[in-house]
């Protein structure tokens, strides 16, 4: 079974003030950007790992060996499609049989995470088509695992004018993953976010969920 990771990195960070991706933390190793972490944590687990974004240029030569950034095909000055959209642009350039699906900006998500919830890929019913955590608030869908084939229904859908990942999922089979703390799937937005998880730990992160 083969598995390859795509990091969605195309959005513009409004609400941030600057680019997350490039965020940098003192307790990641070598002081990484935000975006060089997550790269580092999904490659632990995955065989080749992708970055869909129009900032080819910029990231690429931040990321860590064996790590590829692919353009999104619209500039970098255009309106982001949204995650939907842009799982479906990179999902159509991997060949493989899972696709591990992460936002930009999971800094408290490790490799030993990832490890327990690829363990469970082999056990998935057939018309599966999505392994996902589920919070408070319903499925976690940038933080989880695809089967290929799900592009068919995913074009589908986009091609309905479906662009809520929350939409989509609804239509087909999704087996939840087990999620013990919030504290992985908890991604960072504003500035008070950031500021946060400068002083994180698991409990503080299950908290403000």
């Amino acid at each position: 079974m083969r598995l390859e990771a795509l990091i969605l990195a195309g959005g513009n960070s409004t609400r941030m003030g600057q680019d997350k991706a490039l965020l940098r933390r003192s307790l990641f190793p070598d002081s990484q950007t935000l975006l060089a972490q997550i790269c580092q944590v999904a490659i632990a687990q995955c065989d080749r790992v992708f970055v869909l974004t129009p900032r080819t240029v910029q990231y690429q030569s931040l990321l860590p060996p064996g790590c590829v950034c692919l353009p999104e095909s619209r500039p970098a000055s255009a309106p982001p499609p949204g995650p939907l959209v842009a799982f479906a642009e990179g999902l159509a350039q991997l060949p493989c049989d899972w696709v591990l699906l992460l936002a930009c900006d999971l800094p408290a998500l490790t490799a030993q995470t990832l490890g327990e919830w690829r363990a469970l890929l082999p056990q998935a019913q057939p018309e599966t088509l999505a392994l996902l955590p589920r919070g408070p608030k319903g499925w976690e869908p940038l933080c989880g695992f695809y089967r290929r084939r799900a592009l068919i229904s995913l074009e589908e859908a986009i091609a309905q004018g479906q662009r809520s990942f929350q939409g989509w999922l609804a239509t087909v089979e999704v087996e939840a993953l087990p999620l013990e703390s919030m504290a992985p799937i908890q991604n960072c937005n504003t500035p008070a976010e950031w500021q946060r998880f400068q002083h994180w730990d698991a409990r503080a992160w299950d908290a403000r969920a």
